[in-house]
């Protein structure tokens, strides 16, 4: 099977709406690619934030909201040297497929989208998103999970059940899976995650224990308030893991060097990281994507 000619920007109403079988053959014709491949270290964009309704960057509440703006942002981090992939929501990874945006490249799909930012239900965080089944058929790499824990929140227990069956239903694919776990809790000003090194090293624990095997199971762990303590709460497991950017906010550089010391651990295996190199300050997406690829 040929891929469909890649759609410009423009062009993807029009053929979501004349050919949505396009979505289907760009999949099964993509060119894939091991998930780690030679240099043994991973740097995935990310860009799951608009289904859960988070579009904020910085003081703009909908910087995200402009698809089309998003699309050329992540297709030029896409082009850029040591770039291995993108994690995305159903709908993002069809646009890049349908863009040509994916051939070579890892693809992760995420998978539980019902816990909306900011929502009462926030915690109770249903798959709505890509199922195991899904991120099969159309060829993907891997999916990931998000973990919050509210010790206070009934609904942190759901959660965590649909998780663990999730690790098997992706185990039993032979799918890996990359979890990301928070402690968290309410406070007036919203929920708040706790990136203390008791909070973190517990998280990885609970994260790791998941489901009836851990072969195929990853973490996306975040660098701790104080970067010297990741030594001791990356022990907590042997499974892979990434560093997660989150929005840096003030001084860049100060992010890169977290990252930068975290990398030098033996279980973190890359960086997943999105809206400050989508997004930064300075406008220069290329420039904060080379800078956190030369991290690795």
């Amino acid at each position: 099977m040929t891929p469909p000619a890649a759609a410009g920007v423009a062009d993807l109403v029009r053929l979501r709406a004349h050919r949505p079988e396009a979505v289907a053959e760009a999949a099964a014709a993509r060119r894939r690619r091991p998930l780690v491949g030679p240099t043994g270290r991973l740097m995935i964009i990310a860009a799951d934030h608009p289904a859960r309704g988070a579009l904020a960057v910085g003081d703009d509440d909908l910087a995200m909201a402009d698809r089309f703006d998003l699309l050329e942002r992540l297709c030029l981090a896409l082009t850029r040297p040591g770039v291995d992939g993108v994690l995305a929501g159903a709908d993002v990874l069809e646009d890049l497929l349908l863009l040509g945006a994916l051939e070579d490249k890892v693809v992760l799909g995420s998978m539980n989208r019902g816990g909306l930012a900011g929502a009462a239900f926030e915690l109770d965080d249903r798959f709505t998103g890509h199922r195991p089944a899904d991120l099969a058929h159309h060829g993907y790499d891997a999916g990931k999970l998000l973990l919050r824990i509210d010790h206070d929140d009934p609904g942190s227990l759901d959660t965590l059940h649909t998780a663990a069956r999730t690790v098997d239903e992706m185990a039993a694919l032979r799918l890996p899976v990359f979890i990301e776990p928070f402690l968290c809790h309410r406070t007036p000003a919203g929920l708040r995650t706790d990136l203390g090194a008791t909070a973190v090293t517990t998280s990885i624990a609970i994260a790791s224990g998941l489901g009836g095997t851990s072969a195929y199971t990853w973490l996306k762990v975040p660098v701790t308030d104080d970067p010297r303590d990741m030594d001791q709460v990356m022990r907590a497991s042997t499974l892979p893991a990434v560093l997660l950017g989150g929005e840096v906010t003030g001084d860049p550089d100060t992010a890169y060097e977290k990252w930068r010391g975290a990398l030098r651990l033996p279980t973190v295996q890359g960086l997943v990281v999105g809206r400050s190199l989508l997004y930064p300050a300075d406008g220069d997406v290329a420039g904060a994507v080379d800078t956190a690829v030369g991290l690795l």
